[in-house]
């Protein structure tokens, strides 16, 4: 009965192939395109872009496996061919999905063979309903998959916290960085898969279902293209390990001494706030450290013992400068906008300024200047 009603429904089947048209063309471009059409200055990392074509890749296969199932007549037919595309999604689409949210996670290369453990117990079971042809044991498999979503929501708000960490300790700008938004991603995973797990035949299922795909095709492809690749050399991750054991032998239990504390300030004033280097963009712990010629770990401990992160000690130096540079127009009535004055003080992004100005001023920009000019 559902399958016929879908025969009739020639807008939806026209959807269906829609949808599938624009998988397979979202894949080819994200596989053989060389720069980016959303962010062309942004360079993406290499295995998030191959894992979301073949993820692209995975619901066009599935589209049109399940396309022939429509005109399907016989009931047994139709079951086997739905284990067997539930089958084929266990093995293409969630484990890609997976990977997905693992590769936006730019602070480690983390291993990707725990996925296929995860949902191994998925794909045996599908296989084993293909085999017999016997779709009794569907129930367990959709309670299993229920607290593996749970399961990677938990990990991946650990994770993402933990990067969210690593990004500030590392970073002076984190336009193109952040990855909070992979959140909205999982939801939409887990809401198109939940939908699809738990198919109640309405006759809005089916739009709903083509619909999140399409939505979900376009923010990926945003989300791919936006995110900067922070990936580490192995020269440079040689280089970190060699001054991570030097301090670690140097240092012992200890923190850092009272004379190298005060040096490393000494030095912060000296070449980086005398000579302004805080407004140079996508300034990174790394340069910083070379630059006033410290090891880098020093000073990621300094700033820590100041109660602050990297991003944060850029971030008040670049709101001070604002507010200098505010102060000298207001004082010889130069025209000015806040804008202007943000981009000279070091932010590509005015929502990124705005946000680093409450943070610190503890008020909206736009309320401290009308109470400045009282």
């Amino acid at each position: 009965m559902y399958e016929q009603q879908i025969r009739e429904d020639i807008l939806f089947i026209m959807l269906y192939a829609g949808v599938a048209v624009i998988s397979i063309i979202a894949s080819c471009y994200l596989l053989f395109r060389r720069g980016n059409a959303f962010a062309p200055d942004v360079t993406t990392p290499a295995r998030l872009r191959r894992s979301t074509s073949a993820f692209f890749a995975s619901i066009a296969l599935s589209h049109i496996w399940y396309m022939p199932v429509i005109f399907l007549v016989s009931p047994d037919a139709i079951k086997e061919a739905y284990l067997v595309g539930g089958l084929l999604d266990s093995m293409t689409v969630l484990p890609l999905a997976i990977i997905i949210l693992i590769s936006m996670l730019q602070d480690r290369k983390r291993p990707l063979w725990p996925v296929a453990v995860m949902v191994a117990p998925i794909v045996v079971g599908m296989l084993l309903c293909v085999i017999t042809n016997d779709n009794t044991l569907v129930p367990m498999f959709l309670v299993y998959f229920l607290l593996l979503g749970l399961g990677i929501i938990i990990y991946m708000i650990h994770e993402v916290r933990l990067y969210g960490r690593w990004l500030r300790d590392n970073y002076a700008d984190l336009e193109y960085k952040e990855v909070w938004k992979s959140f909205v991603l999982l939801a939409v995973i887990l809401l198109a898969f939940g939908l699809y797990l738990f198919d109640d035949d309405g006759p809005s299922y089916r739009y709903i279902i083509q619909a999140g795909c399409v939505v979900l095709i376009g923010y990926l492809l945003w989300r791919v293209e936006t995110l900067s690749d922070l990936s580490v050399s192995r020269p440079q991750l040689a280089l970190v390990e060699e001054e991570a054991a030097a301090v670690a032998e140097n240092q012992g239990d200890g923190g850092l001494s009272e004379t190298v504390h005060d040096n490393i300030g000494t030095l912060l004033q000296q070449y980086c706030i005398d000579t302004q280097l805080y407004l140079q963009h996508d300034l990174t712990l790394l340069q910083l450290a070379k630059t006033i010629g410290i090891n880098r770990f020093y000073l990621s401990q300094y700033f820590a013992s100041q109660g602050m992160t990297y991003n944060s000690y850029i971030n008040n130096l670049r709101i001070s400068h604002f507010v200098s540079l505010y102060r000298e127009a207001v004082s010889t009535q130069r025209p000015f906008t806040a804008q202007e004055l943000a981009r000279d003080s070091g932010y590509r992004s005015y929502s990124t300024f705005s946000l680093a100005f409450k943070q610190r001023m503890g008020q909206n920009v736009t309320v401290w200047m009308h109470e400045s000019n009282e």
